[in-house]
């Protein structure tokens, strides 16, 4: 047995022992899209009045979940740091700790068929959500089709009790008929008129700086429930995805007894992890929309929905490839060429998947209503660092500049070449840690 097998087996028997020690309540997060955001959106209103514990960074597989469910941080390659580590998790369990979390919020990221099985026979949950798949979802690669990735994930939801709750995407079709896989209570959220808690009147919060003119600030919105409404901010982060993080944790909450004015006040709070629609200062005045933190079909669209509508002087996207869709890759990639062309000034692309998107915008002609990207706005690369290095005496004053691409491309690399403090890169960028880094 390798010594990953010995370890992952260790953490699964500790975090097992953990949960039945001190029977935490678990809300079990799943979907291809927005985990991390509806994670953190939930964490931002539950700890107002719980104990709650979420996991650090991307903490949701068969090593990651256990981590988050003992409060361990990952050692790496280290065995000593690894023999403390368990050590001290063992301690806790034996000796009890009076500030073991109530509340743990957990992803169950999957990649592979029966992933969910393994995950679930670690924590089962007493609350389950399921944010967004799409037509084309992430990892679908691995999986005979789409359908067979839908039920994997499906499997959280038929996890939970009758006595429990599932909390589902009602806009989402795949999402929304979960709900025949379970006999839980159903709380729904979305946009749709039918949807428990509905979100609404989604605006952009703009502000006045300078010569720039207008700067995105933030986004605003309407949450309905039971027929009560409140008004919602989120500051510094943006597009539709947010909106929906904060439905799905507020579905949570009120399930959780908390009422819509407490939780629209406790999202105030609320800030997006780095890397997912973050506005950062670029070079010679210039904005950033980093959402460098992975890329999945749904996500890339919505991003570059937001860049179209948000104001800048011109609209410059760096796109990476999107992987794990397997043989859908050159259709969608080609999708999204099609959508970036039409509104962008600029456009680079990095990686040899994304040059489907490069050759798309360059060759699919002029569009009925509008404008297409010519041969001389169009670079492909290799990697991200050349992306960014290429882009930099390119930028001009009051630009927006979308980054996205999946993890392994690691665009965050393109945003550090033109963001206006590179000194501040591990507070502001994803994967800055040594692991990362080497």
């Amino acid at each position: 047995m390798s010594k990953k097998s010995i370890l992952q087996n260790m953490l699964a028997w500790l975090a097992r022992e953990a949960i039945r020690v001190y029977q935490p309540k678990i809300i079990g997060i799943t979907g291809s899209v927005g985990k991390t955001s509806a994670r953190d959106a939930l964490y931002a209103i539950l700890k107002k009045r719980f104990r709650v514990r979420k996991p650090e960074k991307n903490f949701n597989n068969e090593i990651g979940m256990p981590l988050a469910i003992l409060g361990i941080e990952h050692q790496g390659q280290s065995s000593v740091g690894w023999f403390f580590a368990l050590a001290g998790a063992y301690f806790k369990i034996i000796f009890r700790d009076s500030n073991f979390p109530e509340i743990l919020i957990l992803e169950y990221g999957i990649d592979h068929p029966k992933d969910m099985d393994y995950l679930l026979a670690i924590a089962k949950p007493a609350i389950a959500v399921v944010t967004a798949i799409g037509d084309v979802p992430v990892h679908v690669e691995f999986f005979r089709n789409p359908e067979g990735l839908v039920n994997e994930k499906a499997k959280l939801v038929s996890a939970v009790n009758p006595t429990g709750h599932v909390v589902l995407n009602h806009d989402d079709y795949a999402v929304y008929d979960m709900k025949e896989k379970t006999r839980a209570h159903l709380v729904t959220f979305g946009f749709e008129e039918h949807a428990e808690v509905r979100v609404s009147n989604l605006k952009l919060q703009l502000k006045k700086e300078g010569d720039n003119g207008d700067v995105p600030e933030g986004i605003t919105f309407k949450m309905e429930y039971n027929g009560n409404f409140v008004p919602v901010r989120l500051q510094n982060t943006f597009g539709v995805p947010q909106a929906y993080a904060a439905a799905s944790a507020a579905a949570v909450a009120l399930v959780l007894g908390m009422n819509l004015v407490d939780i629209a006040n406790a999202l105030q709070d609320y800030d997006s992890p780095p890397g997912r629609m973050r506005l950062l200062r670029g070079i010679k005045k210039s904005y950033i929309l980093d959402d460098t933190y992975n890329a999945a079909p749904e996500a890339m669209r919505s991003a570059l929905d937001t860049l179209k509508n948000l104001p800048g002087k011109r609209k410059i996207a760096v796109l990476g490839d999107m992987l794990e869709i397997g043989k859908y890759t050159e259709q969608v990639h080609r999708a999204i060429g099609d959508q970036v062309a039409e509104f962008a000034d600029m456009l680079f692309t990095v990686g040899p998947r994304a040059k489907f998107i490069a050759d798309e915008a360059k060759h699919r002609g002029i569009a009925v209503g509008g404008r297409r990207l010519e041969s001389n706005q169009v670079g492909s690369f290799d990697d991200a660092v050349e992306a960014g290095r290429t882009l930099d005496p390119l930028v001009e004053e009051g630009d927006l500049i979308l980054l996205k691409g999946s993890q392994a491309l690691r665009m965050e690399k393109a945003v550090k070449e033109i963001m206006a403090r590179p000194d501040k890169a591990w507070e502001l960028l994803v994967r800055q840690e040594e692991y990362w880094k080497d």
